[in-house]
């Protein structure tokens, strides 16, 4: 077949992608194995990839890092966990694989032979990035953005695009403009973003706000400046990230984000054509991905963190990364590595997709079967957020404290008045809460080691409410608790009748339909206003 460019191929391209990626979803894989798995096809069919592509590919990246912005604050970056444990794995896996890579170039075999020291260290560079899309992705799905694995596992990615992009500027040559000092004078323009947040309403005014920033702001702006954009989207979005309405805002650009970032994947598929030598070569580069996440999960057991959370980030981590490609891409157009390192490192950053996404979906489970073997590696210390926790007198615990766990404790609060708790991974929500005199302590309900935690002595807890937003968190945590043994009543929130009847099914006494629910709740509501208003009950006719 005569190549075509993806743009002339629309249909069939869209046609692909749409069928692989509901495969990957019907067999428990992410949709983004199969869009990877349509791009190799494409490409075997004469789809070539493009300009339209790469663009569509970049807005996607853009829209990822300013959404990851919002939800990121700076100090999260200066945890020693973060900016030490990235850095530290850094430096022993560009070396102990540069190294690697090096002696099997002196025994010259295959794409190996010639590599020198410098080249070796490069690919090595290229290979110790993990993948900010898939982590985000998979943390996303499972609802832990705010947990404590997934703000450590999203805040080393961070420091890994950080040393990214210095590579990139250093790799151009180019100096960063003598204007780019102006670049802080986006901070005083806070208050001006947050009053144009303000005002922008709850319509199509907050996603094209959301575009203004990341764009306008960010990317351009960098831009003229010499300096890298996705890093102008990215501070853009932290810039912004302590407004009330950063995560309406970072709602409002999801599926934007999530089309583009289709144009992502099938454009790693579409940059080169594998073959059986360079299959079996990136086959090698990934059995080395244990060693990467074993050494993510040794360095944050260092830094204190529970066994439990060193796995959960770790699995995040263990993988290879979209950055790896630019890498290489950089390498190859200098003339410091081959081409076909570039299509290796394709097919290698694939297969570790398809390995992680599963791992990662059982996450839990494999913790809570491999418990035994890795709570040798805590630290006798804890970590100040894994410390044990005390649920005081507390009848009733809420999980899950976001706008129905709220409403649901100031409910309890102003009508029933009986003790309560509210639980939330969040920290800075749980603080928000806490300012607001609102019961509430840190902790993550999909934790095997909760209970544990929890200091029985002063457990009174009679009730538990799961109000977390994602179905498979509030499943999972229904199976922690039964478990456990618990022998109180559990209700649950529910977005769609089958997950009612699944949490019904695994021990759930209520299961709360919110959308099925919502009108009965709307006129109990009018009906308690009519009778305040008139006196009489709103059943009764009006004269």
């Amino acid at each position: 077949m005569e190549p075509t460019s993806i743009v002339a191929a629309f249909p069939l391209s869209l046609a692909i992608a749409f069928i692989f990626g509901l495969g990957a979803r019907l067999i428990g894989l992410p949709p983004m194995v199969g869009f990877l798995v349509a791009g190799f096809l494409l490409h075997a069919l004469g789809v070539r990839s493009d300009e339209v592509i790469r663009e569509i590919a970049d807005f996607g990246v853009v829209l990822l890092l300013f959404t990851i912005g919002l939800k990121l604050k700076v100090k999260g970056l200066v945890r020693p966990e973060v900016w030490a444990g990235a850095s530290v794995h850094m430096l022993i896996t560009v070396g102990a694989f540069g190294l690697g890579l090096y002696a099997l170039a002196l025994t010259g075999f295959s794409v190996f032979a010639g590599l020198d020291v410098e080249t070796a260290l490069l690919i090595a560079f290229a290979l110790s990035f993990s993948s900010t899309v898939f982590a985000v992705k998979v943390l996303e799905e499972k609802g832990e953005m705010d947990s404590m694995h997934g703000r450590t596992a999203i805040g080393i990615l961070i420091m890994q695009d950080i040393f990214a992009v210095v590579f990139l500027t250093i790799s151009s040559g180019k100096v960063p403009s003598p204007w780019a000092i102006a670049l802080l004078g986006l901070i005083p323009l806070r208050p001006v973003l947050y009053y144009l947040l303000d005002k922008v309403g709850h319509g199509e005014l907050l996603p094209l706000f959301g575009l203004f920033a990341a764009l306008a702001l960010g990317v351009a702006t960098f831009e003229m400046v010499g300096m890298k954009p996705d890093l102008g989207a990215l501070l853009l979005g932290m810039l912004l990230a302590h407004h009330k309405r950063a995560s309406e805002v970072a709602d409002s650009l999801f599926s934007f984000k999530e089309i583009f970032l289709v144009g992502f994947f099938l454009n790693i598929g579409l940059s080169g054509a594998p073959t059986l030598e360079g299959f079996g070569i990136a086959i090698l580069l990934v059995l080395l991905i244990p060693l990467k996440g074993g050494l993510f999960f040794y360095l944050l057991t260092r830094f204190r963190l529970r066994a439990r959370s060193s796995l959960l980030s770790s699995l995040s981590l263990a993988n290879y990364s979209e950055f790896g490609l630019i890498v290489g891409a950089v390498g190859v157009e200098k003339g410091w590595i081959g081409g076909e390192w570039l299509v290796i490192v394709a097919i290698a950053l694939s297969i570790s997709f398809i390995i992680a996404a599963p791992l990662n979906r059982a996450a839990h489970d494999l913790y809570a079967r491999f418990r035994e073997s890795m709570v040798p590696f805590e630290t006798e210390t804890r970590h100040p957020e894994d410390q044990p926790l005390d649920t005081g007198n507390a009848d009733i615990a809420i999980f899950g404290m976001g706008r129905m766990g709220t409403g649901a404790y100031d409910y309890i609060e102003d009508r029933i008045g009986v003790p309560q708790i509210g639980i939330d991974s969040d920290a800075e929500k749980v603080e928000a809460h806490q300012t607001a005199g609102r019961n509430v302590i840190q902790g993550d309900a999909t934790d095997s080691d909760f209970w544990e935690r929890v200091q029985s002595d002063r457990n009174n807890v009679r009730l538990i409410m799961l109000a977390m937003p994602e179905h498979h968190a509030n499943m999972y945590a229904l199976k922690q608790i039964m478990a456990a043994g618990f022998d109180g009543y559990v209700a649950a929130l529910a977005h769609y009748p089958d997950h009612a009847a699944a949490l019904e099914e695994a021990g759930a006494h209520i299961a709360f339909n919110v959308f099925d629910e919502a009108g009965a709740g709307f006129a109990a509501h009018v009906e308690s206003k009519i009778e305040k208003l008139t006196g009489t009950h709103a059943s009764t006719p009006a004269e």
